[in-house]
C-alpha cells in the first residue's frame, strides 16, 4: 500500500482517540435509508383513503421500498447504536472514574430529545433506543466481553425467531453490536480483510432464499412477518459487508463523501428530517397518494441537501448542534464546538540553509 493509501485507510484522530471513518460512513448510509422509512410513516402515504374506504396502494415503488429498505436499515441503526455505546462507554473509562454513570446520562439525554421528537413524529426511535441501552448498560459495563456478545447473538436469534424481529430485537442487537466493537470490529470493517469478504458472499448466498421465503409467506410491509424481518437482517449483514469491500476500492473517496458528512451529525439528520418531512406533510396531501413516488423524491432531495450542509457545518464546527447538546448533557459541561484551524509550525533552520 502506497503511503497516501495507508493513510487514507487510517482512522481519523480526535485527541488520542480514534475516529473509524467506515463507521461514521456507514452511519450516513443507514441515516438513508431510514430516512425512506420513515418519510413513508410520516407522511401517512396514502392513509387517508384506506381510512375513507378506499384500497390499499398497490404501487412497485412502495414494492420495491419493502424489498430493499423497510426492515433492512433498522438493524444496522441498532447495532451502530451497539457499537457506539461501547466506544463511548471505552472513553469513558479513561477519563472518568465513574465511566457508567456518564453513559447513564446520555442514554437519558437520547430520550429525552426523543420525547421532544415525539411532539413531531410519535414513532421516533429515540426514546426506544434510550430506554433499552440503559437496560443492556449493566451487561456492557460490568460483565465480560464475551458475555455481552454472547448475550447479543442469542437475544437477536431468539427475538426474530419468537417474534418476528421488531422491538424485541433492540435489545440482542445492542448487545451485538457493544460485543463487536469490544473485540475489534470497528478496525475490521475499516480494513475489510478475509472474513468482511467471506461474511459478504455468505449474505449474498443467503438474500435470495430470504426474498423469495419473504415474496412467498407475505405480502405488503415486512416489519409484520418474520420472513420479511429474517430478510431484512440478512440483507443488512450483505448492505454493511458490501459497503466496507467498497470502502477498500477507489469508491471510497465517494462514498466518504457523501456518506461520512451524514454519518458524523447522524443523530442532527435524523431529527431534523422528521421535522422537515412532517412540515412538508402538512402542506402536501401524502394522505390521499397512490404511489410512493413522491415521497421517496422528497426522501432522496431532503438526505441530499443534509450531506452539504453537513459537510459545510462540519468545516466551521466539530459537533451538529443536536449532537453538541447531547455530548453536553453527558459530560455535564459544555464541549468545544467550533473547529480550531490547524497551526503549522515553520521547519527548524539548518546550518546549511
Amino acid at each position: 500500500m502506497s503511503a497516501p493509501a495507508a493513510a487514507a485507510a487510517a482512522p481519523s484522530l480526535t485527541g488520542a482517540r480514534p475516529r473509524w471513518q467506515f463507521l461514521d460512513s456507514l452511519r450516513g448510509f443507514a441515516v438513508l435509508g431510514i430516512l425512506l422509512v420513515n418519510a413513508v410513516d410520516i407522511t401517512r402515504l396514502g392513509m387517508a383513503r384506506v381510512m375513507e374506504g378506499g384500497a390499499p396502494i398497490q404501487d412497485p415503488v412502495l414494492d420495491a421500498l419493502y424489498l430493499t429498505v423497510q426492515t433492512r436499515f433498522v438493524p444496522i441503526f441498532v447495532f451502530l447504536f451497539g457499537i457506539s455505546l461501547w466506544i463511548v462507554l471505552d472513553g469513558a473509562r479513561a477519563r472518568s472514574a465513574r465511566p457508567a454513570l456518564v453513559l447513564v446520562r446520555r442514554l437519558v439525554a437520547l430520550s429525552v430529545i426523543g420525547g421532544l421528537l415525539m411532539l413531531v413524529y410519535p414513532g421516533n426511535v429515540l426514546i426506544e433506543y434510550g430506554i433499552v441501552g440503559l437496560l443492556m448498560l449493566p451487561v456492557v459495563a460490568f460483565l465480560p466481553r464475551w458475555v455481552t456478545l454472547a448475550g447479543g447473538a442469542v437475544l437477536t436469534v431468539v427475538a426474530y425467531a419468537a417474534f418476528g424481529g421488531g422491538l424485541p430485537s433492540v435489545p440482542g442487537l445492542i448487545l451485538l453490536g457493544a460485543g463487536a466493537a469490544a473485540y475489534g470490529l470497528p478496525r475490521a470493517l475499516e480494513s475489510s480483510g478475509r472474513t468482511v469478504a467471506i461474511v459478504f458472499a455468505s449474505a449474498a448466498v443467503l438474500t435470495g432464499p430470504a426474498l423469495f421465503w419473504q415474496l412467498t409467506t407475505s405480502s405488503g410491509d415486512p416489519r409484520f412477518s418474520t420472513a420479511g424481518s429474517v430478510a431484512g437482517l440478512v440483507m443488512a449483514v450483505f448492505y454493511t459487508t458490501g459497503l466496507a469491500l467498497l470502502w477498500r476500492t477507489p469508491a471510497r473517496r465517494a462514498i466518504a463523501a457523501f456518506f461520512e458528512p451524514l454519518g458524523r451529525m447522524a443523530l442532527t439528520n435524523y431529527v431534523g428530517a422528521a421535522v422537515v418531512v412532517a412540515l412538508v406533510a402538512q402542506v402536501v396531501d401524502f394522505g390521499h397518494t397512490t404511489s410512493a413516488a413522491p415521497v421517496v423524491a422528497l426522501a432522496l432531495g431532503l438526505i441530499v441537501v443534509q450531506s452539504v450542509l453537513s459537510r459545510l457545518w462540519l468545516k466551521h464546527f466539530v459537533y451538529g448542534p443536536v449532537e453538541w447538546l447531547w455530548r453536553t448533557a453527558t459530560w455535564l459541561r459544555p464541549a468545544a464546538m467550533r473547529r480550531r484551524a490547524r497551526v503549522v509550525e515553520p521547519a527548524p533552520a539548518t546550518e546549511a540553509s
